[in-house]
């Protein structure tokens, strides 16, 4: 029979900074309901530290739209899904809209104006 290892001598799982990113820009994707179709996915990237992520997401939005609610959209839906799924504190999400796309300008490039 083997013996019993005390939990504080079995070691700790450590997750690799690439999947906490993962995980962030995948949760920044569902946040945003404002994403152009042609732009570029959410881009994360992560910080640990000692069971704590600080986490920057990069983003474009179509516009118009509510800049200020989509960023507060993507920092708690960010944060929850870190916090859930790598089991780590998250004291900071910084949300960067790279860039903004006017559906109005893609539509008359597209031949449809109002």
């Amino acid at each position: 029979m083997a013996a019993q290892v005390a939990p504080a001598e079995r070691g700790a799982t450590r997750i690799a900074d690439r999947v906490v990113a993962k995980i962030a820009a995948r949760a920044a994707r569902e946040a945003v309901d404002a994403v152009p179709p042609d732009g570029p996915p959410p881009r994360a990237t992560v910080t640990v530290r000692h069971e704590s992520a600080r986490i920057r997401v990069s983003i474009e939005l179509d516009y118009p739209c509510d800049i200020g609610g989509q960023c507060g959209a993507v920092r708690r839906r960010v944060t929850r899904q870190v916090e859930a799924l790598a089991g780590m504190d998250v004291p900071e999400v910084a949300v960067q809209v790279e860039r903004l796309h006017s559906a109005r300008v893609r539509e008359a490039a597209q031949g449809r104006t109002r």
